[in-house]
């Protein structure tokens, strides 16, 4: 009879996971189909290529301050209602995207597509409570987080490739190529709908609206004040201004929070030994897994004439980026295979070091594509594994009724990690313009800084993850885990 129960309980968390990876494709078309359409959007628009930072300035503003709130609801109410909600969100936005006439109107619509991002923590939670309830959610989560991240880079692979194949076959028809991402997301709703079912939310809670009030605006003024380091043509006074305020606020929201009963973000749980260092590597990941794509980008694009670069193509460049995303999805693969012969803490540990390894190795070995190709093989494998394993390590160490926030809070110390990323490396490369034979390409020293920006990022998160006991994210309840550990095993 047991035999049978447990049977059926894998089959149905088995359903539930191949019905999130079709989600997350999904999620990886809508990342991936647009990029390579963004000169002709410019044009269809009538704006300039700088313009086109705002959108994913705007994007991650929206998304860095929705996703707790939405996720938070969700463990209040239920995350399949919330998945829904999202989801309509995401659907308009993506239909008014493919409609869109004028810079406003995309900008508006872009923003609001970013509501998709809080996909993935819900999922996850989703997937960890139908596992809680057979004593066996934190293992089922880590395998099902290494598939849903395969199917995210899968669907970005495949949106970037199909993208200018549709532009092509549309006879170049804008509108008419931007309405297949939207039929995508449309048919989601219906995925979910039909195919997920709800979780079980605590009785009881209550929505800290003072405490999301003032985490939005302390969030707000960070990533403003990092966008407009980011973006050419914004003052860069402002970043300097709202930045320091940006901390004030988050500092005050910690104070006020831990005085509540109900807290929007739980500070407590956030201190835990098995949570903090999950939420800081997060943040560290976004460095390299956000921030340093589009220097790569230029690095191999860079005429070999100035002494440094490989003067690749914008076909061969994508190739490389290409490579590096299959390597995301090896590593993704791996961990969820090797996660049930391994601890979860070890795996955590060698992604940060591969990481780190990869981008290290950049400092001598970036004459030849192979270098660059094999260093970005190692980041990438690295990557994939924590990617995969963050969100599910946190859903682990969250108690009961906050695993959806716990999950979305390393989406957003990862994004918020890769906008400031984005912005120290912007200043960094800028600094050397000029100080080469080219009037724009940057000096090889501010690649090398950049490098070991990420190297260092990656090792420090390995150093972080031995803070976590050993016997975190088990098959077991967050309340046992203090007793289980015996008080602050960190070694």
């Amino acid at each position: 009879m047991m035999h049978t129960l447990r049977s059926s309980a894998l089959g149905i968390t088995a359903g539930l996971i191949g019905w999130f990876i079709v989600v997350e494709l999904v999620s990886g078309l809508l990342q991936g189909f647009y990029v390579p359409l963004f000169s002709d959007i410019v044009i269809h628009l009538g704006i300039r290529d700088a313009d086109v930072n705002w959108f994913e300035a705007a994007q991650l503003l929206l998304s860095s301050i929705v996703v707790p709130v939405l996720a938070k609801i969700g463990d209040m109410f239920g995350h399949k209602k919330v998945l829904l909600i999202a989801t309509v969100l995401t659907a308009g936005a993506t239909w008014w995207v493919a409609f869109a006439g004028d810079f406003w109107s995309f900008l508006i619509a872009w923003a609001l597509q970013g509501f998709y991002v809080v996909w993935l923590p819900l999922e996850i939670a989703l997937i960890f409570e139908r596992g809680r309830r057979q004593s066996r959610g934190t293992s089922t989560t880590r395998r099902a987080a290494g598939l849903l991240i395969v199917g995210l880079q899968v669907g970005a692979i495949v949106g970037a490739l199909a993208a200018g194949r549709v532009f092509a076959a549309t006879g170049e028809n804008l509108t008419a190529t931007l309405i297949i991402p939207a039929v995508a997301v449309t048919a989601v709703f219906f995925v979910i709908l039909f195919g997920v079912p709800e979780s079980e939310p605590l009785p009881g809670r209550r929505f800290d609206v003072a405490g999301f009030a003032i985490l939005a605006a302390g969030l707000l003024l960070v990533t403003s004040a990092l966008t407009f380091l980011r973006i050419p043509d914004a003052p860069s006074w402002l970043a300097f201004v709202l930045l320091p305020l940006g901390v004030v606020v988050l500092v005050y929201f910690v104070r006020f929070e831990l005085g509540r009963d109900d807290p929007a973000i739980d500070i407590r749980v956030l201190r835990r030994p098995e949570m903090w260092p999950i939420q800081v590597t997060a943040f560290l990941l976004g460095i390299s897994v956000l921030g340093a794509q589009a220097p790569l980008s230029t690095f191999v694009g860079t005429d070999p004439a100035l002494g440094y670069g490989l003067g690749l193509d914008a076909t061969e460049r994508s190739n490389v980026i290409g490579v590096y995303l299959l390597f995301v999805i090896v590593g993704a693969v791996v961990f969820a295979i090797t996660s049930r012969s391994l601890p979860p803490r070890v795996l955590l540990i060698v992604g940060a070091v591969l990481v780190g390894i990869g981008y290290g190795l950049f400092l001598p070995f970036h004459d030849t594509l192979v270098q660059v190709l094999a260093n970005m093989a190692i980041a990438g494998l690295g990557s994939g594994a924590l990617l995969a394993a963050l969100p599910a390590a946190a859903a682990a160490a969250a108690p009961r009724g906050q695993t959806g926030v716990a999950s979305a809070l390393t989406n957003t110390t990862k994004t918020i990690g890769g906008t400031f990323s984005s912005a120290v490396f912007g200043v960094v490369l800028a600094a050397g313009v000029g100080a080469v034979a080219s009037d724009t390409a940057a000096s090889i020293g501010g690649y090398l800084a950049v490098w070991s920006i990420c190297a260092v990022g990656g090792l420090l998160a390995a150093v972080l993850l031995f803070f976590v006991p050993k016997v975190a994210f088990a098959d077991t309840l967050p309340e046992q885990l203090d007793a289980a550990a015996g008080g602050s095993q960190i070694v």
